[in-house]
């Protein structure tokens, strides 16, 4: 008689592969959504005899769902432009966790929640190294990672000037120029104009006097100070090139040393060097034509707050300032497994793991086999619906001939108990 379970075994199987097909078609377009596939093995057999050579006859008995591996092929990265989006490309996860339950997953749709948390849409926050002073401590553990707002970028002292200017070799004795304020410095982040005054005294020879607002100084002995800082004096050659710069000391120098103490809004006595020279070439020249200043640049801030933020391929949130200057906010982790398709599947595209899949090694991407990072970008599902309709036709049929296999042995019951008639 025939056995209704093995064509029944293979409805189930068949089933099983449609339900899976249909599964990835209905996450085609969900974030860092992997495809599964379905592979058959057959079941136990038994044994109704042998051949004279003692070969072994053997019956099946039907068919069972093998495996269902989860694709980790790479899907397409697609542009956003939305700061907190990041996708993965190459190997990895990033770690998430809430209420102390660590889970991993490809999905970079992160947002911003209202303790300035990177977290996913479920509420997890993302994990990763935490940066102190700009500076990543990839030696602690993980953390979960804020995105910095009120983060303040703290200022930095002026330490160097630089001017860029032409004085006009054309110009009468005791004619004067002064420079276009520079905005410098102090240790507490506060501005001074600083200025730089020229007055020729002889055939290509000029003095200088630099000063700030003598309102910026605490008054000396209850006498108020002038405001200049240092003077001295610079020569130029008949081609118009600087020869040589001398303090008020005629001490010859290319960097002036100027100090400013007693700063009224109580930052500490500051020194910074006022350089003639970009490296062997002078800043300074002398030739006909009007006094003029092309650039000025000089290497204080202010203190800044925090206005945007970028995911580089290391996974380093990088903040930008109001001040100008950039540092690192935290540094997103990624964690790889030894076998990937022993995690198990929890929904919301997460993962975790089991002893399958053995224990996560978390690093920074790009190293130790996990793949880099692109910020503002998202990692689409990689089913590819051609390969599932496929799938969905052979599962189809498969379950169609099962079907019929059913249909056949019922008639064949049919018949044999037509027998007795």
């Amino acid at each position: 008689m025939p056995n209704f379970s093995i064509p029944l075994s293979g409805l189930t199987a068949e089933s099983t592969a449609l339900s899976s097909v249909a599964n990835n078609l209905s996450n085609q377009n969900t974030t860092g959504y992997k495809a599964q596939v379905t592979l058959f093995s057959d079941l136990f057999y038994q044994n109704i005899g042998s051949t004279g050579s003692g070969d072994p006859i053997q019956v099946g008995a039907g068919t069972q769902v093998g495996a269902m591996p989860s694709l980790f092929t790479q899907g397409s990265v697609s542009s956003t432009g939305v700061p907190t989006d990041v996708a993965i490309q190459g190997g990895g996860f990033f770690v998430v966790e809430q209420n102390g339950v660590t889970s991993y997953t490809r999905a970079g749709d992160f947002t911003i929640d209202d303790n300035d948390y990177l977290v996913t849409p479920q509420g997890q926050q993302v994990m990763g190294y935490p940066a102190v002073n700009g500076v990543v401590n990839q030696g602690s553990g993980l953390v979960p990672l804020q995105m910095g707002a009120g983060t303040i970028s703290p200022p930095s002292q002026t330490q160097n000037v630089e001017l860029a200017t032409n004085l006009d070799a054309s110009a009468n004795l005791g004619d004067s120029y002064t420079s276009p304020p520079v905005t410098i410095y102090d240790s507490l982040g506060g501005s001074h104009l600083l200025t730089v005054t020229f007055t020729k005294t002889a055939s290509n020879t000029w003095s200088y006097s630099v000063s700030i607002p003598a309102a910026d100084l605490n008054p000396v002995g209850g006498v108020a100070q002038s405001g200049v800082l240092a003077t001295g004096t610079l020569n130029f050659n008949g081609n118009g090139v600087l020869t040589s710069a001398t303090d008020s000391g005629g001490n010859a120098t290319n960097t002036t040393p100027i100090a400013i103490n007693g700063l009224g809004d109580g930052a500490s006595n500051m020194t910074f060097n006022w350089n003639v020279l970009n490296g062997t070439t002078p800043l300074l020249t002398q030739v006909a034509g009007a006094s003029t200043t092309s650039s000025a640049n000089q290497d204080g801030a202010s203190s800044g707050t925090l206005e945007s933020f970028q995911i580089g391929s290391d996974g380093i949130i990088s903040g930008s300032f109001s001040n100008g200057k950039t540092q690192a906010l935290g540094q997103i982790a990624l964690a790889s497994f030894a076998n990937q398709n022993g995690l198990q599947l929890d929904g919301n595209t997460d993962f975790s793991p089991t002893l399958a899949s053995g224990q996560p090694v978390v690093g920074v991407p790009g190293a130790g086999g996990r793949g880099t990072l692109s910020g503002g970008a998202l990692e689409l599902s990689n089913v590819d619906i051609a390969t599932e309709f496929a799938k969905l036709i052979v599962a189809q049929r498969g379950y169609e001939a099962d079907a019929k296999a059913v249909t056949t042995f019922d008639q064949i019951t049919q018949d044999t108990i037509a027998l007795k008639q």
